[in-house]
């Protein structure tokens, strides 16, 4: 099973079933299960992990901010921007949370080289940084030895919500996106190449793509 990694392509959704589907997926996961890779493009929203500050949310105006159990602070989703969530055994893919925060940073810092663009990550805030910029954010939650939540890579989006927080609890950050960096300049084009690099990352060998979720978690949702 370790080899084995489902794709699930989700198109645009609201944020909190997917989230709920999520959690419902993680407690219902046996040692058998496959693990997944959702991608999805959301509907603007606020989320606020678990060490959040409400004073990192300035002025959200009309869109929602939704409490969520993932690690970090505030962060913005919209359309145009990649949102990869990670539900994988690390305990089965003998991986600490350590390694695979590692491995996803690898996996945009090598996909933006691809585009010859210098990037980094910051072992003091979990992301993906240009020039000192940020342009991809990185949140997990692991119960049971497995993960979800995961990236939201900016792409090609209103930017205007970001001033509305200090993402991530950071002051005086500037957010940008691939499209303008010269990386990825769409949604389609960021998300092949992400999960291409990322599936070298790990090493799975036997991958399949599916469009929407699973039944029983469309129920949970």
């Amino acid at each position: 099973m370790s080899d084995q990694l489902i794709i699930r392509q989700l198109g645009r959704q609201a944020y909190e079933p997917i989230w709920h589907a999520m959690q419902q997926f993680t407690d219902q996961r046996d040692a058998q299960t496959v693990d997944e890779l959702w991608i999805v493009e959301h509907e603007p929203v606020f989320t606020q992990g678990q060490a959040g500050k409400a004073e990192h949310v300035l002025a959200p105006g009309d869109i929602p901010v939704v409490q969520v159990d993932r690690g970090g602070q505030v962060t913005y989703h919209g359309p145009g921007q990649l949102v990869i969530y990670f539900l994988l055994d690390i305990r089965r893919l003998t991986m600490g949370v350590r390694q695979l925060v590692n491995n996803i940073e690898n996996t945009i810092i090598d996909v933006l080289a691809d585009y010859g663009i210098d990037a980094n990550a910051r072992r003091d805030a979990p992301g993906v940084y240009v020039n000192g910029d940020k342009v991809c954010s990185l949140g997990l939650r692991i119960r049971k030895g497995c993960s979800f939540h995961g990236l939201a890579l900016n792409v090609d989006m209103d930017m205007e919500p970001f001033s509305r927080i200090n993402p991530c609890g950071l002051t005086g950050i500037k957010m940008v996106q691939t499209r303008e960096l010269g990386g990825p300049a769409n949604f389609t084009e960021a998300s092949e190449v992400v999960i291409n690099h990322f599936i070298k990352q790990i090493g799975y060998r036997n991958t399949q793509t599916q469009t929407g979720l699973a039944e029983d978690y469309v129920k949970a949702s």
